[in-house]
């Protein structure tokens, strides 16, 4: 629902000319009230959509940065809002976010997006358009088109956006890009990321049952964008990550924090194709199962990106998930954790590897004994805080202005990251699609590892039409579109 951009200029115009006229005698309150004052006037109001699970832990964080003020809640779970409800009981509280924005837009300076996926571009979208501040779980978006629509418009309307990758302020990153800098690992190549994820089901039909839905939840609102379908146990809080209406799956839920260190370390921008394979699941009959409405439970896919200001050539870049790994090292001791046990990253060089955990978090060079041998200068600084200062950078660049604030994750860097993970999701679905062999005898799948070209600019794989129907979705009637 867009805000009457006539009636939102007016307003703006007079604030600013006011303002000017009365700018002379104001004097500011941090002024007046010393060193580390900070006055109410000073600190960015946030209007939190999506409460609970990480929606609450974001707003603690953002209060907890000592500049922000958590000024309006909304969720459409009252279960889910109980414990932000408690600790901001001054904050006002809606169901909608729609009507949130409608009444109360000239009271807040920007918005946090922890809903599903599935609506994230919708919410994050109006509020930019009023010219608030964006903050957005990952991953950014549900769909390609929407991250694409989503980084335009951070830089059209001029405000400060970050997406909830937070290991992209963590040290860790820094210190793998001071490595590759320096030339120890040589060029980069070969980049393998995987994760033990889904820890939810995956591969399973759609419920039978439709349970009465619990009183404490507006089931349309939650819906959003998605199709109607009627109510099931199950979804909330977690599970609905594992179904193509609105999550993302493994990739959507940790692809985000892996691949953001290749991203970085080797300035990568957009893939030049993708292809996929996935795990399947049998029937009693020894029949492969297809539930078009589910993720796989695992899955695995290749992107190539081009040769980058970093990079002397292509870079292949593996994802891997359902506990799906790369082979070991050579290099690597036989009781060394690969990654962190459950997820990681490593990097294959000309000269050499190097190896990190979830967030990028823990990086070494394999043998793990280099680490500690090899120094380098410092090249990048540290984001104060490092992963958990991610909240308080983007209050900080809030406060301060668009262009006016270096940011880790601003939707300029996660729009081409998020597409990235979400074109390799195209294809893990693509690839669990069935067709019937042209005898009748069984099923065939041509989109598992087919090796898929992608057009960037016009956002279309150009060989396998086939594809282009999950690169943009058509939102449920009155929802409207970006």
């Amino acid at each position: 629902m867009k805000q009457d951009s006539k009636k939102q200029s007016r307003r703006d115009f007079i604030s600013t000319a006011g303002l000017a006229v009365a700018g002379v005698t104001i004097v500011p309150r941090h002024v007046l009230g010393g060193k580390g004052f900070i006055a109410p006037s000073d600190k960015l109001l946030v209007a939190g959509v999506g409460v609970g699970g990480k929606g609450r832990s974001d707003l603690k964080n953002f209060y907890d940065s000592g500049k922000a003020e958590i000024a309006y809640l909304c969720d459409v779970d009252d279960r889910m809002a109980k414990e932000s409800r408690e600790r901001f009981p001054k904050a006002k509280y809606y169901h909608d976010w729609r009507e949130l924005f409608d009444k109360e837009s000239k009271n807040f300076d920007a918005v946090s997006v922890s809903t599903p996926d599935h609506n994230h571009a919708i919410i994050a979208m109006n509020a930019m358009q009023l010219r608030k501040h964006v903050y957005v779980q990952k991953p950014m978006t549900h769909d390609i088109y929407e991250a694409r629509k989503l980084t335009e418009a951070a830089e059209k309307y001029k405000v400060v956006t970050q997406m909830g990758n937070q290991g992209a302020s963590g040290d860790g990153v820094r210190q793998l890009r001071e490595w590759f800098d320096a030339g120890i690992i040589g060029d980069v190549h070969t980049v393998y990321t995987w994760t033990n994820r889904p820890v939810w089901p995956q591969g399973i039909p759609w419920p039978a049952q439709s349970p009465a839905v619990p009183k404490e939840l507006d089931w349309d609102l939650w819906l959003g964008t998605a199709p109607y379908k009627e109510y099931v146990d199950g979804l909330i809080p977690g599970s609905w990550r594992g179904w193509w209406d609105y999550g993302t799956g493994a990739l959507g839920d940790l692809g985000c924090h892996l691949l953001e260190a290749p991203f970085s370390v080797l300035d990568l921008k957009y893939p030049t194709d993708v292809q996929a394979t996935v795990g399947s699941v049998y029937t009693a009959f020894g029949e492969r199962g297809y539930f078009e409405d589910s993720c796989p439970p695992s899955g695995y896919a290749i992107l190539t990106f081009p040769k980058t200001s970093k990079t002397q050539g292509e870079v292949k870049l593996h994802w891997m998930d359902g506990g799906i790994k790369p082979m070991r090292p050579d290099e690597l001791e036989p009781d060394e954790i690969m990654g962190d046990g459950n997820s990681g990253i490593l990097f294959i060089g000309t000269k050499g590897k190097m190896m990190a955990s979830e967030y990028a978090a823990n990086p070494r060079l394999i043998p793990v004994s280099k680490t500690k041998e090899v120094t380098v200068p410092q090249r990048y600084e540290r984001v104060k805080g490092g992963a958990d200062g991610h909240y308080a950078q983007w209050v900080e660049g809030a406060i301060a202005g668009y262009g006016n604030a270096k940011l880790s994750a601003p939707f300029e860097l996660s729009g081409p990251l998020t597409e990235t993970v979400l074109m390799a999701n195209l294809a893990i679905r693509v690839a669990d699609i069935p067709q019937p062999r042209p005898n009748g005898k069984g099923f065939m799948y041509p989109g598992s590892n087919k090796l898929m070209k992608w057009d960037s600019g016009n956002m279309r794989i150009t060989n396998y039409e086939a594809a282009n129907q999950f690169v943009k979705r058509e939102y449920r009637k009155g929802w409207g579109q970006l």
